[in-house]
């Protein structure tokens, strides 16, 4: 649970009800608590969401899946359990 005050889910309007289905979690119908800590600022939620986006998208090089691993380790790294 984040200890950053959120906006929860159910109650995202106006702004945050137009980004909702970009950052919810399709297979457990929530939003994650690293996008949910931007719920009081939809403007940083779209920022990072977008940021997410093109971070994520697979290249010639580095495709999506290894981005995703790359990402998993550098969470545990950093004890990070999101």
């Amino acid at each position: 649970m984040a200890w950053i005050e959120t906006v929860p889910d159910d109650e995202w309007d106006g702004k945050l009800g137009e980004l909702y289905d970009g950052v919810v979690d399709k297979t457990y119908g929530r939003v994650d608590e690293i996008m949910a800590v931007h719920s009081l600022d939809p403007k940083g939620l779209e920022a990072h969401a977008t940021l997410y986006a093109s971070a994520m998208a697979g290249t010639k090089t580095l495709r999506k899946v290894e981005r995703e691993l790359v990402a998993l380790v550098v969470s545990q790294v950093n004890e990070c359990h999101y």
